[in-house]
């Protein structure tokens, strides 16, 4: 079986590396690995790629920086030659990205089959350029990983069940993925330590555009995290784009602000905190994986089975909800024990799958 997987930045890279790793175990499957550059990232180094564990890519097409339909139809031209000559048994996508999309798009017109990893997502804000991502790729695929029970419902709430797509409860790669990781940094030298960050202190981060470019939101949580740093400290590692933002606003925080950082640092600081505050959907279940309680700075989340089980509390950019979810923290105490993303071995389910076919 010949797979080829398509990416476009540096979290797909990370659950990719899992599946990857359990197809290595496999000697009748090859796969090659298709990097779009849409994220781009000067980070990913050769550092990088030894330290994580993660093959190199096969293909880097550098594409970035571009229009939504400009990046897309520059992906779709390049892969479509890609596919072509490596003739796929499948293409396998993670995630909601454009490049997620152009990989899945490619592959069907092309009459080569579609696996999409962490399938059925939904937040229900088609507002989101995510959010049309995923229900494209979801309709066009052959085989739907879902990683939890929502996501299943999801796709039956739309009919999946009559669309001859084969739907599969994987479990969640980017908890195969948090395990993994978290095993490699023991007895790695505290990047804590080296930060001077003692005590107990909240985990925050502020990346996505609906935050950013509204400054009154923006300044909204900025000042709730200000009241909240009086309590416990806050540390928030700074997407460029919000820092930029930030100074040109003149707005000055007066909690912790550091520079952003790699995986494996912001896995300690999971380890480590006590809390987390977040506007990123991969941080939300994050915090589940290493049992931290999570107040998300959205409207919405894709991952509502955090909300039902009162591991998450939504608040938006509202600073009184922001200030009284973190109030709450201490009232509230979600049962961790809860498998809500499976066990473990999503990489494992989802390699058997593809081999059945």
């Amino acid at each position: 079986m010949k797979i080829l997987t398509v990416v476009g930045a540096r979290p797909q890279f990370v659950k990719a590396a899992a599946v990857s790793r359990e197809i290595k175990k496999h000697s009748d499957i090859s796969e090659k690995i298709v990097h779009t550059g849409q994220h781009f990232d000067a980070s990913m180094s050769e550092i990088f790629f030894d330290e994580m564990d993660i093959p190199r890519p096969d293909y880097n097409l550098n594409i970035h920086g571009l229009t939504h339909g400009a990046m897309t139809g520059q992906m779709l031209e390049k892969l479509d030659g890609i596919i072509l000559a490596e003739k796929p048994d499948f293409v396998l996508v993670y995630g909601d990205t454009n490049s997620t999309l152009a990989g899945a798009l490619s592959a069907a017109k092309l009459h080569h089959k579609v696996a999409h990893v962490e399938a059925g997502l939904r937040s229900f804000n088609m507002n989101m350029p995510e959010e049309i991502n995923r229900i494209l790729v979801d309709r066009i695929s052959h085989t739907l990983f879902c990683p939890t029970e929502t996501a299943i419902k999801n796709l039956e709430k739309e009919g999946y069940k009559n669309f001859g797509i084969k739907i599969v409860r994987s479990g969640d790669v980017m908890y195969d993925a948090a395990l993994y990781y978290a095993e490699k940094i023991k007895g790695k030298a505290s990047f804590l330590e080296k930060c001077g960050i003692k005590g107990r202190f909240i985990l925050a981060t502020i990346h996505r555009a609906e935050n950013t470019d509204d400054i009154s939101k923006l300044s909204s949580i900025i000042k709730a995290l200000d009241i909240i740093s009086e309590s416990e400290n806050v540390i928030l590692p700074i997407h460029p784009r919000t820092r930029k933002i930030l100074e040109q606003n003149n707005i000055r925080p007066r909690f912790t602000v550091i520079d952003p950082v790699g995986y494996f640092e912001m896995l300690e600081l999971l380890q480590n905190c006590s809390a987390v505050m977040t506007d990123s959907g991969g941080v939300q279940k994050e915090a589940y994986f290493f049992k931290k309680q999570c107040i998300t700075l959205r409207e919405e989340t894709e991952w509502v089975e955090l909300l039902e089980n009162g591991f998450n509390t939504i608040t938006g950019s509202d600073f009184d909800k922001i200030t009284a979810a973190y109030s709450n923290l201490e009232n509230k105490k979600p049962d961790f024990s809860i498998k809500l993303y499976g066990d473990g071995n999503a990489a494992g389910e989802i390699v058997r799958n593809l081999l059945e076919n």
